[in-house]
């Protein structure tokens, strides 16, 4: 009887596919325009750049394919693409590493269920399908825990800069320079990382021939960072109404210096209390150890 059911099952299959292939559904006029612009501009919503090669071949190709079709569906995921560009992760490497490590998970657990037969272990059917279930479902949130770590690490590290930053372009400008120039000069200055994006989105602006406020808003728009898009609009007043902004910076540069002091001490004070606990689960076991041998011979008479 269960063979009859697959058959039928395997027949009832192929006689779908072949009518889906005889006979396609035309697709939406919404998921043709964003298949047309997935393919002009990427699936990342970019310009499509060459695979890296320390990727892999397969896995590439994988998350193009992948995220094609999460752009032809309209889904975007602004945050989450907000995170992987402060982690330096392309969309589709993240896209093809979800779905492999879920493969993974999945069939890790039949492999140990087949290995803890060999070694003699007889397990129900069913625990190696849910093991493998929980397993495939743990790995495939590995990507999201990992690029969300890191991006929190470039946002606080980000933040650290963007101070650094004002305070350059403050002097920059008491120096009678204007506002572009004391912005390159100070990004020109900085080192690390955040800088680099700075000046890279500096530079994009002279080639494409925009502001470098509205580009540094454009920044602060990708990686979710409101200190950049804050400045984008004070530099933005600067150059429309003539204000002074030079005295704001420095504000904003002691306001920001101000909240990481503050993140930095209740950082510290949470650390003091996690060894604090650590300290009483230490003392409780050695208690507990010095108390066994009497609580074992009062029981034992």
């Amino acid at each position: 009887m269960t063979g009859a059911f697959l058959a039928g099952g395997a027949v009832g299959l192929g006689l779908l596919l072949l009518a889906l292939a005889l006979r396609p559904p035309r697709p939406q006029l919404a998921r043709r325009l964003a298949a047309f612009d997935a393919a002009r501009r990427g699936g990342n919503g970019h310009w499509p750049g060459a695979p890296d090669p320390h990727d892999g071949e397969i896995r590439w190709r994988l998350g193009r394919w992948l995220a094609k079709v999460c752009a032809e569906q309209g889904w975007e995921f602004p945050s989450l693409r907000a995170n992987l560009s402060l982690a330096s992760m392309s969309f589709e490497v993240y896209l093809a590493t979800k779905v492999l490590l879920g493969l993974l998970g999945l069939l890790l657990g039949p492999a140990l269920a087949v290995l803890l037969g060999a070694a003699g272990v007889q397990l129900p059917v069913v625990i190696p399908i849910w093991l493998g279930l929980l397993l495939g479902l743990a790995f495939f949130f590995l990507p999201d825990l990992e690029v969300k770590q890191r991006a929190d690490k470039r946002r606080r590290d980000f933040r650290h800069a963007i101070g650094s930053f004002l305070d350059l372009v403050a002097m920059n400008l008491a120096g009678g320079r204007g506002v572009p120039e004391a912005l390159m000069t100070a990004s020109d200055a900085g080192t690390g990382w955040a800088f680099w994006r700075i000046r890279d989105a500096l530079a994009s602006a002279r080639i494409t021939g925009q502001t470098p406020w509205q580009t540094l808003g454009a920044l602060g728009e990708e990686t979710r960072i409101t200190e950049l898009r804050d400045l984008s609009a004070a530099l933005s007043l600067v150059a429309e109404d003539g204000a002074k902004v030079r005295e704001s910076l420095v504000a904003r540069a002691a306001s920001l210096r101000s909240r990481e002091l503050s993140d930095l001490t209740g950082q510290a004070g949470e650390r003091s209390q996690s060894m604090l606990v650590a300290q009483l689960l230490m003392c409780a076991g050695f208690l507990l150890f010095l108390v066994f041998p009497v609580v074992g011979l009062l029981l034992g008479s």
